[in-house]
């Protein structure tokens, strides 16, 4: 075996220990090379599994879009058949440099040309993983010329490689072991507390609407009052069935009955060609919320703020700033002056309709959902209060 006492390891990445050697991949490997694609592509509905690029990911083998070989075509291509501790490396594309551990417990499989088969003599290949994966062998591909058109065998089996004692191989893959599970800890609890997070912002919402989150004022003019100015002839309540034990002042109705809809048409954008220097948003009520911008100049919406509506899923969105929008599928509304635009939106953003039909919801029956209404100076400091705690929960969404 070559090793660092060899005029070829003159100029050697960097310092290694004393009982350590700089050596060559081609020096630790009894295997290096890719596979082929069938003829013809000529895969199978079962068989041998056929790893392609798309398949090899850091964390391991991934199945989904996996393909499929027969016997035969395997033994035909046997020289690239994938064992268990071999390591499967992407040497084309974008994925170049991508590498998996195949698992202990591997049956069988092949590869095809896109993918190479490192094979380890004596070297743990949880260690040669590690180096893969590390800065040192990005920069190796580099320095070798490589690009994503492809990584060469030859420019492979020249790369230096740090060659440690087998025992301390061991203690590296434990310390890195060590290290991975904290890292992976920690982004289990960073997602723990996201959908914590996630979860309080609806149980705020919820006990807003419900009377619960800011004190009553008994000197705030009842809901009552407020919704006869807006319509003297509207049906109102102050308790129902889904609503019960509402504060003293607080009153319901229907959305329809302090809601007007108009329809999109005339402000749906012609072109999808979208770019980040165009200055006006295309919106969806979904989740995507702001799909694109466009440079379109004529049919923006701008009678704000307002609220779109996805007339299929009931999503919603509050809207302070001009738009257009992508399809007809959404009701533009406008909420009565005399209530809080803000505290309609809290409200929709919590009650969805979800039915087994494709269909549109707002005419036929979102806008009969009845809308629990506090007086107007609570709708305020309900908007306020939760403006307030969402803006501390993001900022600790956004430190984590």
């Amino acid at each position: 075996m070559k090793t660092s006492d060899t005029p070829h390891y003159e100029n050697v990445p960097f310092e290694i220990p004393e009982n350590w050697v700089w050596t060559d991949i081609e020096n630790i490997c009894s295997k290096i090379g890719s596979g082929s694609t069938p003829r013809g592509s000529n895969y199978s509905s079962k068989g041998i599994p056929f790893f392609r690029s798309q398949n090899i990911y850091n964390n391991g083998l991934v199945y989904e879009d996996i393909k499929f070989i027969s016997e035969d075509i395997h033994q035909t291509m046997i020289g690239t058949e994938v064992l268990p501790n071999d390591l499967l490396l992407n040497i084309t594309g974008g994925s170049l440099g991508r590498c998996a551990i195949v698992p202990a417990n591997f049956q069988r499989g092949n590869v095809s040309q896109h993918v190479c088969i490192m094979r380890p003599i004596l070297i743990v290949s949880e260690y040669f993983h590690a180096f893969v994966l590390s800065s040192s062998f990005s920069k190796s591909i580099k320095i070798t010329g490589s690009g994503r058109e492809g990584l060469p065998k030859y420019n492979l089996e020249r790369i230096f490689f740090p060659l440690p004692p087998l025992t301390e191989q061991y203690r590296i893959v434990s310390e890195i072991e060590h290290w991975f599970a904290l890292i992976n800890q920690i982004e289990q609890d960073k997602l723990d507390l996201q959908e914590a997070i996630k979860q309080a912002k609806n149980k705020i919402l919820n006990i807003a609407i419900h009377g619960k989150l800011v004190p009553q004022e008994p000197s705030d003019e009842p809901a009552s009052e407020l919704l006869k100015r807006i319509n003297p002839k509207a049906e109102i309540t102050c308790d129902n069935a889904h609503y019960t034990q509402l504060p003293k002042g607080w009153a319901i109705c229907r959305l329809e009955q302090i809601t007007d809809y108009e329809q999109p048409t005339d402000y749906i954008v012609e072109s999808t060609d979208y770019d980040t220097s165009y200055s006006t948003p295309v919106l969806t009520a979904g989740k995507s919320f702001i799909i694109g911008y466009t440079n379109e100049t004529t049919g923006i919406y701008s009678n704000l703020p307002c609220i779109i509506f996805d007339d299929f899923t009931t999503d919603s969105k509050l809207v302070n700033f001009p738009f257009k929008v992508k399809s007809s599928a959404m009701k533009i509304l406008k909420v009565n002056q005399n209530v809080e635009i803000d505290y309609v939106a809290i409200f929709m953003s919590i009650t969805r309709l979800i039915g087994d039909t494709h269909k549109r919801y707002w005419i036929s029956e979102y806008s009969k959902l009845e809308i629990p209404i506090p007086p107007q100076k609570e709708q305020k400091r309900i908007v306020f209060a939760v403006h307030s705690i969402f803006a501390k929960l993001d900022m600790i969404m956004e430190s984590l």
